[in-house]
């Protein structure tokens, strides 16, 4: 699972990471000590146009039905085994697909009692995580809020040890493939993006790092 992660760049730099044609006016301040609800940045593809959009979106995704922003259980991550079956997940997996740029995202090894932070980072660069989105609004007369999850896997061997649980993480050659709002996806489509994060979540680099007190580029320093 991933229940951390921090986020630094400015809007233009993700923007030009991920080859957006449009950065959202919005401020995104550096976090390394992400919590589930915040606000993050968040890479879509328009519907008119299939244009690569940077925005922000509350990290924990709430369906249209909902009554509350505020659920009874979390919906930051969705497994991506039985995301299709999950009323909550299902509705947004046909063609509202983003990914969540993260630099890294946190896990703690738990050993008995102790649980050690460790971060987990891309040997190559930015992390693109596989996500859903979904847009919730109070009433008709309330603004939208759009709102987001994060798809995890089961752990590859390489980082299994740490948990057994990943976030799926996209490599540049399938962002595309995965933010085509033209492509209506399945439980397969799913799959495959599993399929293709293998790899990528194989070959990343994990350390330990201190407890995760306050926020700054300390948290992720290496003990």
């Amino acid at each position: 699972m991933c229940g951390r992660y921090a986020s630094t760049l400015s809007g233009e730099e993700l923007g030009r990471y991920f080859h957006a044609d449009e950065i959202a006016d919005i401020e995104l301040r550096p976090s390394w000590n992400i919590a589930p609800t915040t606000t993050v940045p968040i890479v879509v593809e328009k519907r008119d146009d299939r244009a690569r959009l940077v925005t922000t979106a509350r990290w924990s995704l709430v369906p249209p039905f909902a009554e509350s922003l505020t659920l009874r259980y979390p919906t930051f991550n969705a497994r991506s085994e039985t995301v299709t079956e999950k009323p909550t997940f299902r509705g947004s997996v046909g063609h509202q697909r983003a990914i969540l740029p993260a630099d890294a995202y946190f896990e703690w090894l738990t050993e008995g009692k102790v649980k050690t932070p460790h971060a987990v980072t891309s040997p190559t660069g930015e992390l693109a995580f596989a996500a859903l989105y979904s847009w919730w609004r109070a009433d008709p007369t309330s603004d939208w809020v759009l709102t987001a999850t994060i798809l995890t896997m089961a752990a590859p061997e390489p980082i299994a040890w740490l948990h057994d649980r990943t976030p799926v993480v996209l490599a540049p050659e399938d962002w595309d493939w995965w933010l085509n709002r033209e492509t209506t996806a399945d439980q397969s489509f799913v799959d495959d993006a599993v399929a293709r994060s293998r790899p990528v979540a194989g070959a990343l680099i994990v350390h330990e790092v201190a407890p995760l007190v306050g926020n700054g580029p300390h948290l992720l320093g290496p003990v």
